[in-house]
């Protein structure tokens, strides 16, 4: 089972019909026994930093959300959920995140292209940088995240802000709109990506089933059929 963080922001539903598709089965729940249940925890959202914390604090989710990272429980945050990981964000006058990644949030510099940048974009994965922390290196998880996924797969964008990791290693991959971002991470059993998987066809589905693949690793049971994992084709 992989839990959805459910706090009002964000494409739940999308999500959860993606997941259902690639053969996980979602919960989608604000109560925190429920969640605490899950094999995984996806953060979705779409909004403003600033209220999307207050939301979570006013359901006592942020907590939740730490701890279950803390437990070393995969976790997925989605656009907005991604960015709601780092320390601070400038959107608004500035606003406290989660504290999950090391780092800012701030104003995507797109130079003359428009904003918010919305379509869809080529992804490049980095290859793993020397951790500031030398016992925390990029996981086999981490790698296992992207699987399947070639460098340069597209995904689709809809963002005007985007993150800036402290520690060099937590950068997965990277976008361009304007300037070149970072679009994904990777730091302990954290995961974020910027683009909306439940969005980007073969490749979106193709990351959700190898999260989906992580939770039930961590789980101790009994992976998802290699045929229950392989996303359907686009329609």
């Amino acid at each position: 089972m992989i839990g959805i963080a459910d706090y009002g922001m964000g494409n739940r539903r999308s999500v959860e019909k993606a997941l259902v598709r690639i053969g996980a089965r979602p919960v989608l729940s604000s109560d925190h026994e429920t969640l605490r249940q899950t094999d995984g925890l996806i953060v979705p959202g779409v909004g403003a930093f600033r209220q999307a914390m207050l939301r979570l604090e006013d359901l006592g989710l942020d907590d939740l959300i730490r701890d279950q990272v803390a437990r070393d429980v995969p976790t997925l945050g989605i656009c907005l959920g991604m960015q709601l990981a780092f320390d601070h964000s400038t959107e608004l006058g500035g606003a406290d995140g989660l504290g999950i990644v090391p780092g800012l949030v701030r104003e995507l510099d797109a130079g003359d292209l428009k904003v918010p940048h919305i379509g869809w974009s080529a992804v490049h994965w980095r290859p793993p940088s020397p951790p500031a922390c030398p016992t925390r290196g990029r996981t086999k998880a981490h790698g296992a995240l992207i699987d399947g996924l070639p460098d340069g797969s597209t995904f689709y964008h809809v963002h005007s802000f985007v993150t800036d990791p402290t520690d060099p290693a937590d950068p997965l991959g990277s976008a361009e709109h304007g300037e070149r971002f970072v679009t994904a991470v990777a730091r302990g059993s954290f995961f974020g990506v910027q683009f909306h998987p439940e969005k980007s066809s073969t490749a979106g589905l193709r990351l959700l089933a190898n999260f989906a693949a992580i939770c039930a690793v961590r789980s101790a049971r009994p992976s998802l059929g290699e045929a229950e994992l392989r996303p359907a084709s686009a329609a």
